[in-house]
């Protein structure tokens, strides 16, 4: 239904996602260990996700309540459906698939990829698609046969895919 097709040469792969150039880590490894102990996301946690993945939410990201915010990513990071995992982010103010994924990426205790136009490019993608659940599980289930293929964790996956459309992709 979906097709990817993977622009990276095979014996490249491993080189784009060790350039990866851009803030991370430093930003987010902390409320990432943080959210995976206690299993939700404080308010300044979400904003800080948020504002990482798309600054311009702020405004709307910003007018969900506390309670609220707990609650939906409580019921995220617990529940056994993929489904409701990632669409009950999309309740919160703010918070569309890239950003409910950049969410799972970082704070769910499985692996996730994060939805972004640069790794859809790298993936052949050369507009970004309507999103839903259907895509969202194949890209994922994708990308997890990338880190397979390539015996990389999801982070280095993304980075590399992130890093060649930077490299690569005309905006």
């Amino acid at each position: 239904m979906y097709r990817f097709k993977l622009k990276i040469p095979d014996h490249k792969f491993h080189k784009y996602a060790l350039n990866y150039q851009y803030q991370t880590n430093s930003v987010l490894n902390d409320l990432s260990v943080s959210a995976k102990q206690k299993g939700y996301l404080t308010k300044t946690e979400f904003l800080k996700i948020c504002s990482w993945k798309t600054p311009r939410s702020k405004p709307l990201c910003v007018i969900n309540n506390e309670e609220f915010i707990r609650e939906i990513t409580f019921i995220s990071f617990k529940t056994k459906s993929d489904q409701l995992r990632i669409e009950i982010l999309r309740l919160l103010k703010g918070v569309s698939w890239p950003t409910a994924s950049a969410i799972l990426h970082f704070c769910h205790k499985d692996q996730f990829p994060i939805l972004d136009f640069r790794a859809l490019y790298t993936l052949g993608y050369k507009e970004v698609p309507k999103y839903n659940y259907s895509f969202w599980k194949n890209y994922t289930e994708y990308c997890r046969i990338l880190g397979n293929q390539f015996n990389l964790d999801l982070r280095s996956v993304d980075r590399a895919l992130w890093q060649f459309s930077k490299e690569h992709q005309n905006r």
